[in-house]
């Protein structure tokens, strides 16, 4: 019997079909299931990565009001042409705060976990407002009105409260600061700048949207945008990475 005879046995009856699927199914199953159980944690450890500051949260949630993760995903794979055109692959830690985590496969535009710091405040506010303006090829929509939009904020502090029932390490002096912070990291030379670094290590302290008498939408997402894969040493992993 040759081999394609042999092939006719599962093409010709149906339960010998569903068995052999579901032997190749269990096999690759435990392939992908079983190292896990010999790992302590499946996150790395990586003392640098803190949680958002109050701004910057408050961009994440404009980050995802507007869909932004529809076309541009956070997460850079270990392959040798996504890590020469977008930086060092992505971290699991990099995440531990993201409730939902920005990792995905849809990219109609370029990948944006290590966008921070990549482009000035001046190009991002450019880019909001008329992508084409600095990205001739740009599909994205303009998002002009955010820079026209205060920023809500009152109630910042309640959303630190709920991601601290959810775990994350938010004190209760953050909290209690939340609102303030907001107002001062969108602020150039404000008097408490140094408040907030120390209650968030790194923060960028700033007028954000080129506008200092209000802060707006722009401000926040921008504080976020800036801040994406600026907090872990990379240089660090670089000895690890087989694929450099």
């Amino acid at each position: 019997m040759s081999i394609w005879q042999k092939h006719a046995i599962f093409e010709k009856n149906s339960i010998v079909l569903v068995v052999g699927i579901l032997v190749v199914v269990a096999i690759g199953g435990l392939v992908e299931i079983a190292p896990l159980f010999y790992l302590k944690n499946t996150i790395e450890k990586v003392d640098s990565v803190r949680p958002y500051t109050p701004l910057e949260l408050a961009g994440r949630n404009i980050y995802v009001r507007e869909g932004c993760y529809l076309c541009h995903s956070q997460m850079i794979r270990p392959l040798r042409d996504e890590v020469e055109r977008y930086g060092h692959y992505s971290l699991a830690a990099e995440s531990m705060y993201d409730k939902p985590f920005q990792w995905g496969s849809k990219r109609t535009g370029p990948d944006l976990a290590r966008v921070g710091g990549k482009y000035s405040d001046e190009w991002h506010r450019d880019h909001l407002r008329d992508p084409r303006a600095v990205v001739p090829g740009s599909v994205m929509p303009g998002y002009g009105f955010l820079a026209a939009t205060e920023l809500d904020f009152q109630h910042i502090n309640d959303d630190l409260k709920v991601l601290r029932l959810q775990g994350q390490p938010y004190t209760q002096d953050m909290i209690d600061n939340a609102a303030k912070d907001t107002a001062t990291q969108a602020t150039t030379d404000a008097a408490d700048a140094d408040d907030v670094v120390k209650r968030y290590p790194k923060a960028q302290v700033r007028d954000f949207d080129g506008n200092p008498a209000k802060v707006s939408e722009a401000d926040a997402l921008i504080a976020y945008l800036q801040m994406l894969g600026t907090q872990v040493d990379f240089k660090l992993y670089d000895d690890k990475a087989n694929i450099r």
